[in-house]
């Protein structure tokens, strides 16, 4: 609490997850031979255009034949936000909320899936929840940004994301100059390691090779982010969603081009 907690510092967690049974029973196969015949909805990895919903399903799959997707290749389609207590609570039993002086919204125990060189766009949570990332399968590496970097990230107006078009792992300083300046860090995290996400970190994901992972979430507590939590909710969601409906890629395009100007303006 006193090291990684309070002052908000990202830490790799290596002996958090070494006595839950999910350590040893949770992989690809195992999920494909309990769960395979499950329906989860897959999240395509490209922005939305026009008057598409920014978070709105590809498709729905049973898990078995995503699963096979991921084996041969596939690295578009990704699995998100996927909640374990209402799809899958057998396998509550495998894990325990750590005690780590955070409580835990035990509602939202969930889970993300990707394959071998699936990228996840630069973002922030928009419940600005503390987060405990326990990791399984393949690896994967991790870009994290403090808040107050995000005037560097090329952040979109009315969403929480990055502008989609930067590769944060080789960026094209000349094109997104103020990147230069942005300070962070790298976490590269294996199997039966957990990683710790302060509040509102930005971050952006690259899976090494087929794994998943199951996010522990503790919400703010304090007044003004609770404040923020709330805005980010009820205005800045609510506003980007009537805007695309009605607009379209004229919108999409305009807080793409202010992302550019206020990114410049902060160098």
């Amino acid at each position: 609490m006193e090291r990684y907690l309070h002052p908000a510092q990202p830490v790799i967690l290596n002996s958090l997850m070494a006595q839950w049974p999910a350590t040893q029973k949770w992989s690809i196969e195992f999920l494909q031979s309990e769960f395979g015949h499950l329906e989860v909805p897959v999240y395509s990895s490209k922005p939305a255009q026009g008057k598409q919903h920014q978070h709105a399903a590809e498709q729905h799959l049973e898990l078995s034949k995503y699963l096979n997707m991921l084996k041969s290749g596939e690295n578009d389609l990704r699995i998100f936000f996927y909640n374990i207590l209402q799809n899958a609570p057998e396998l509550l039993q495998d894990f325990e909320y750590p005690e780590l002086g955070m409580e835990f919204f035990k509602r939202l125990p969930v889970l993300f899936m990707g394959g071998k060189d699936t990228r996840v766009q630069m973002h922030f949570d928009i419940d600005l929840a503390n987060l405990i990332l326990c990791h399984f399968g393949g690896p994967k590496t991790v870009l994290l940004f403090a808040p107050d970097q995000s005037r560097f990230l090329y952040r979109v107006p009315y969403s929480f994301s990055a502008l989609h078009s930067i590769d944060f792992t080789n960026p094209d300083l000349e094109q997104y100059p103020a990147l230069a300046h942005a300070k962070g860090y790298v976490a590269h995290i294996e199997h039966g390691q957990a990683l710790f996400i302060p509040s509102g970190f930005w971050h952006f994901i690259v899976y090494e090779d087929i794994g998943f992972s199951m996010t522990l979430r503790s919400l703010p507590t304090d007044l003004s982010s609770r404040l923020q939590l709330l805005r980010n909710i009820v205005v800045t969601r609510t506003v980007e969603g009537i805007m695309r409906k009605t607009i379209g890629q004229r919108w999409n395009d305009r807080n793409e081009r202010l992302a550019v100007e206020r990114a410049e303006l902060s160098i």
